[in-house]
């Protein structure tokens, strides 16, 4: 009897490896080799050496619930605060420790970069508000609006009694319009204008991570393959699958992203160990993501596990976290096209395509889930490891909202 050569073990292997090999290239799926056990963060997780180092372990994280409620009953102030002091107040107003200062987001006089997120408090002081107000203001403005940006300060523990008392005071003393600058007013401020050429890696050094990543493609692992032996053409094979990421993944019942399916699917085929947030990570990651530059996003929803983890995603954007009590959408939503101090923040469909990028600030690569760590650090929530199931599901409904946007990294940013 003679073997069916289409038909051999060692040609349907070969065709399931091939299978595998074009599936990864060509779209996001569940069916290229990936290792599921394990973490794909490094080990043991610390965070970023000059990132603050706090444990903000009383508040919300994206994952535990811990704030501190919603009072009940207001806080009894009766009559003027007369034992205020406006001077201490304007000092804790533009003190960036107690929360960023005031001016992230209210302008005021004098204020340089204000922000204007949030009302202009130039003339509060002639506005006829009680000091009962401000302070219960102040102290948790959730009582008056419960869909407010404003932290909890009192709630939170951020201001003391005293504190919010200077602040009645010193409030109470503005009222007359503030006279600004057209770089210090908010709402003439000149809108930023990108001028340095991201292709250019001498403006852009995230640029000299394309050699990096591609060196890292044809390194061999430790069992003598490298990315480079499944995929000749890299130039065609990933023309679209930056495009199609982040995937829900069914083995793992998560979300995977780029950096995530890097490490897993090295270990699985080359025993390469690229944990996400390394350097050799990163540069591969924009190595095999610049291939599709240009290419529309195109993020979709077809089984009901797809379409949960989204709404998962969804979900998370509108979770209140950090001991500044904010969510996703307060700032990209609510404050979106607005200054919050010396930063323009952008909307939620402006956010995926130019990652991994350049932060100028940091001097650094970052990724999307990187930033999505520091935007918890920095509403002083604690951050949680980047191969969470969350920033997963934050990812693929963010990546989702900007469908028809073209892939553009890697980009350069603040």
């Amino acid at each position: 009897m003679r073997t069916d050569p289409k038909r051999s073990p060692l040609t349907l292997a070969l065709a399931t490896t091939l299978l595998a090999v074009s599936v990864v290239a060509g779209a996001a799926s569940s069916k290229a080799p990936i290792e599921t056990q394990t973490t794909a963060s490094p080990e043991p997780w610390e965070r970023y050496g000059d990132w603050p180092g706090t444990d903000w372990k009383d508040f919300n994280t994206m994952r535990e619930t811990r704030s501190p409620a919603v009072p009940k009953d207001f806080q009894r102030v009766y009559g003027r605060i007369t034992d205020g002091d406006a001077e201490r107040g304007k000092k804790i107003f533009g003190d960036r420790k107690k929360g960023g200062s005031c001016m992230t987001c209210h302008a005021v006089p004098g204020a340089s970069l204000p922000g204007n997120v949030a009302p202009d408090l130039s003339t509060i002081g002639a506005q006829n508000r009680t000091d009962w107000y401000l302070y219960n203001y102040i102290y948790d403005a959730r009582q008056f609006n419960p869909e407010t940006m404003m932290p909890p300060w009192g709630t939170h523990g951020v201001l003391n009694d005293q504190e919010i008392r200077d602040l009645v005071a010193y409030l109470q003393t503005l009222k007359s319009p503030a006279k600004f600058s057209d770089l210090d007013d908010p709402n003439k401020r000149p809108l930023p204008q990108p001028t340095a050429d991201y292709r250019d890696p001498t403006e852009n050094p995230a640029m000299f991570e394309l050699d990096a990543g591609k060196e890292l493609f044809s390194k061999a692992g430790p069992n003598g393959k490298s990315c480079a032996t499944c995929h000749k053409n890299p130039k065609s094979e990933f023309k679209t699958w930056a495009a199609r990421m982040p995937y829900y993944e069914p083995r793992m019942k998560k979300v995977l992203n780029t950096e995530e399916f890097l490490t897993r699917h090295a270990r699985a085929t080359t025993g390469a160990d690229w944990r996400m947030q390394t350097d050799e990570n990163s540069a591969l990651s924009i190595y095999v993501r610049h291939f599709a530059h240009g290419q529309p996003i195109n993020i979709r929803y077809r089984t009901a596990q797809e379409k949960a983890a989204a709404e998962k995603g969804k979900e998370l954007m509108n979770r209140k976290v950090g001991q500044l009590n904010f969510r996703c959408m307060d700032c990209h939503g609510q404050g979106a096209d607005k200054w919050m101090r010396g930063q323009y923040v952008l909307g939620t469909k402006d956010q995926v395509g130019r990652h991994p990028y350049w932060r100028t600030s940091k001097g650094e690569v970052w990724t999307l889930r990187k930033r999505m760590q520091w935007c918890g650090v920095a509403v002083r929530a604690n951050e949680l490891l980047p191969d969470a199931p969350e920033y997963g599901y934050l990812e693929y409904y963010l990546t989702s909202l900007s469908n028809g946007k073209k892939i553009d990294g890697p980009g350069i940013g603040h």
